[in-house]
């Protein structure tokens, strides 16, 4: 396992994580969850992420009661969660990126996931009902208070991102480090094109996730996908709706095929694509069985393979490099 900077921090982070969303409390059992954890582990992963919403909160407790049996050296392990959704009853104080809300939340994660501090707190949507002044300082107090190390965003616009940084310089405040967007094959602008100008100048860290595209990228769904698969649920049908496309269908297609003439699996190639852009820090890898796990896993193996000449050849083939604007 190789480890990278979390943006212009100097928190090494290892290239490939494992996150719970969807899994963990919902769609397997505690004995799976422990041994995917496990297994990446034993690899070298060191950041596992999570957030409030994610099963609401059981998830968090799943992954809470898993450190506390590993009892694994608490720092040799990055931890994360995310405030914005709640994880109950979504009364007004319950959601949101306000100070009550924001340290409230913190509280609460630490308790499932039963640690003294976490690592990194995302802000999971931007809030346009509480001034980005008031999320600032919440988040560099939780930083003073040591629950939190770092913080960073989750699907924020590059402005809104920039607007954070300029209050934190205004006030001498801790800014966002990371950003965890969405990044695969078929989702690009965002990373490549939207934050270009951010890493160049405040830094910043990604923690992309969905890099199969929640498994659509494997090919399984061009015949007839397995029922319990993750764009077959009710709680994913916004994303289903923009994957499951004629278009995307043939892309998908002549991507299994190329693989298998480089001799690779669909799913190590698309994780290892998203590993060659040096803006990403770390790929968040998602399972519900150890042998996917243990494949995903074995993606840097692989990325000697994507030469110049082979990324080329997948451009050809997806027909949707983002065009960058003429500064």
């Amino acid at each position: 396992m190789e480890y990278r900077r979390l943006g212009k921090s100097g928190l090494p982070i290892s290239e490939l994580s494992f996150g719970s969303w969807i899994t963990f409390g919902n769609q397997i059992n505690d004995g799976v969850s422990e041994r995917l954890m496990d297994i990446a582990y034993e690899a070298g992963v060191n950041f596992f992420d999570n957030a409030e919403v994610y099963a609401a909160g059981e998830s968090e407790k799943v992954m809470g009661q898993i450190l506390k049996k590993k009892n694994w050296s608490r720092d040799s392990y990055i931890v994360s969660s995310k405030v914005f959704f709640g994880a109950g009853p979504k009364v007004p104080t319950q959601r949101g990126l306000n100070r009550k809300h924001i340290v409230e939340a913190c509280n609460q994660a630490l308790q499932r996931l039963q640690v003294d501090y976490l690592d990194l707190y995302f802000c999971h949507r931007p809030d346009k009902q509480t001034p980005i002044e008031e999320t600032v300082w919440s988040m560099h107090q939780l930083i003073l208070a040591g629950k939190i190390l770092y913080w960073g965003t989750s699907e924020w616009s590059a402005q809104e991102i920039m607007e954070a940084h300029m209050v934190a310089q205004r006030y001498n405040l801790i800014g966002p480090v990371m950003e965890q967007p969405q990044y695969n094959m078929l989702v690009r602008d965002k990373v490549e094109v939207e934050y270009d100008q951010i890493y160049k100048t405040v830094g910043l860290g990604t923690t992309i996730w969905s890099p199969l595209a929640s498994g659509y990228l494997t090919g399984k769904y061009l015949n007839q996908p397995p029922s319990e698969s993750r764009l077959n649920r009710a709680e994913l049908g916004w994303l289903s709706e923009k994957l499951l496309q004629e278009n995307n269908r043939k892309i998908v297609g002549d991507l299994v095929k190329f693989a298998q003439e480089i001799g690779v699996s669909m799913p190590q190639l698309g994780v290892a694509w998203c590993l060659k852009n040096p803006n990403v820090s770390t790929v968040i890898l998602g399972a519900t069985k150890t042998e996917q796990l243990e494949e995903t896993l074995k993606s840097t193996e692989i990325l000697h393979k994507l030469t110049p000449e082979v990324m080329e050849h997948i451009e050809t083939i997806l027909q949707n490099k983002p065009q960058h604007p003429l500064y």
